[in-house]
């Protein structure tokens, strides 16, 4: 059994979530209509998370919990144990706060995914409010996923689909109970039908492996880490033919460590390999999800926890590619929640071995230092590759390669300019340079001085309006930037 948390942690979390979320509606009627409602449909569904756990009585620290989601720092009136006793006594369905058939009703208009967002992120509250108690039993977690399976249910009837697969609250379980998940209804008027039959659509075709290697060939410069991904992906094709000729495996970790500076294309190979194994059935989608401390360290003790599993979620199937991924951990904090990811981060590691990869980056020195944090890091992390920095050659091939993408083509004296700049970059860089970010910085300042300097021509002809000159690239000093 874990701490409860604190009336204060929770509404402190519940207030950020709800925050968040109110940013993503476009719409400000909508987000004023959100803005009035959610806290007393939260205020609800805490009753309903209560009632499912058998186990639990009202305690003043739900009580404090409750008051705190509505009026935060608001002494609690003596009345309200009783209001909270009664309201989770007498609490029989779930319905969907009305606001959330606004939300699917702009979805079916504009596209987005605003109702199936909001059914992930009332899976994550209702989590919250169960471990007041610093238990999340498999009642509340019926319950959880019950409310969340009404919703989905609406936006399935309505067409809507998701971009990623919906937050289920099962791995938050943290000690056994076996209640039945309480009934849930609709709201008046969303009358539940089942899911209509999906389209009989072609979907469109997988890259081949050979494409894939096509792919990697074409990358620019990173001649190591192509034998080294080609060789992995060898050495994963052969232990999949001996298993299926029933010869021994041994044991083998995927999980990889990327070091180099940043714009070395750590990113662009981690997509790219996802795809691959994907292609010769190692991992089952081959998405990347790419996240950093920010998306997996929370402020609060539990919260954590939450929101790192949340990111391992939407990764299994492919890679979860971490950047920078030795500020996870602060060795002089022992108490530093980043602490609590990293273990997190390793359960799933083996919970999930045979459909997720993780891949962790950064510098090199600050690389080595994080995986020697935790006996578990360097136990799962025995694969490097390492990422060079391009020379100068190489950064006037990507300069190049962005200005025929974008319909740009370089004057004999601006192909001079470009390389004279780069080389000198390169020879002066140090251990902030960016690689290919530098050279997209050089690339979107020419443009822009060449929007500048085409603009007062009275009818630019297209080799004008496609040229990039010396001044476009590198200005003579004292010229604006």
């Amino acid at each position: 059994m874990g701490e409860p948390m604190t009336a204060t942690e929770i509404h402190r979390q519940y207030s950020q979530a709800i925050t968040a979320f109110r940013k993503l509606i476009p719409d400000p009627a909508l987000r004023m209509s959100f803005s009035r409602q959610v806290d007393e449909a939260m205020r609800r569904c805490a009753l309903g998370v209560w009632q499912a756990d058998s186990a639990s009585s009202i305690t003043p620290q739900y009580v404090e919990v409750y008051n705190a989601i509505w009026s935060p720092g608001c002494p609690v009136p003596s009345a309200l144990y009783w209001e909270v006793a009664t309201g989770v006594a007498n609490f029989d369905l779930f319905r969907p706060p009305t606001f959330f058939q606004d939300l699917r009703q702009y979805d079916r208009a504009h596209g987005t995914c605003l109702a199936r967002r909001f059914a992930d992120q009332l899976t994550l509250m209702l989590l919250l409010f169960a471990a007041a108690d610093g238990v999340v039993s498999e009642g509340e977690a019926a319950f959880v996923n019950a409310c969340s399976d009404v919703l989905l249910d609406l936006c399935d009837r309505d067409g809507l689909k998701g971009d990623r697969p919906a937050l289920k609250a099962d791995p938050f379980i943290s000690r056994p109970a076996a209640p039945d998940p309480p009934s849930v209804q609709p709201a008046a008027g969303d009358k539940l039908s089942p899911p209509p039959a999906e389209k009989n659509e072609e979907a469109p075709a997988e890259p081949t492996l050979e494409e894939l290697m096509a792919e990697l060939d074409s990358l620019c410069g990173l001649d190591q880490v192509k034998k080294d991904v080609k060789s992995l992906v060898n050495l994963v094709k052969v232990r999949r033919l001996r298993q299926q000729a029933d010869l021994p495996v041994p044991p083998m970790s995927l999980h990889l460590v990327f070091l180099g500076n940043p714009g070395t294309g750590k990113t662009t190979v981690a997509r790219l390999l996802a795809r691959l194994y994907h292609a010769i059935g190692v991992l089952s989608q081959g998405q990347l999800v790419e996240v950093d401390r920010s998306g997996l360290v929370a402020g609060f003790v539990g919260q954590t926890a939450l929101k790192t599993q949340e990111a391992v979620q939407k990764a299994i199937g492919g890679v979860l590619f971490i950047d920078e991924a030795y500020a996870l951990v602060n060795p002089d904090s022992a108490n530093d929640f980043g602490h609590e990811a990293v273990e997190v981060l390793l359960k799933n590691m083996e919970d999930h071995r045979d459909d997720l990869i993780v891949i962790v980056a950064g510098y090199t020195g600050p690389m080595e230092t994080f995986l020697h944090s935790n006996p578990g890091l360097e136990s799962r992390f025995n694969k490097y590759f390492y990422f060079a920095d391009y020379d100068a050659g190489q950064l006037m091939d990507i300069f190049r390669s962005m200005c025929g993408k974008n319909g740009y083509a370089l004057s004999p004296e601006g192909e001079a300019a470009a390389a004279a700049l780069l080389q000198r970059l390169y020879k002066n860089r140090d251990e902030n340079f960016g690689n290919a970010r530098e050279v997209r910085n050089l690339f979107e300042k020419a443009v822009s001085r060449q929007s500048d300097r085409v603009a007062q021509l009275e009818a630019p002809t297209r080799e004008q309006l496609m040229e990039l000159r010396p001044e476009d690239i590198d200005p003579p000093e004292g010229a604006p930037a």
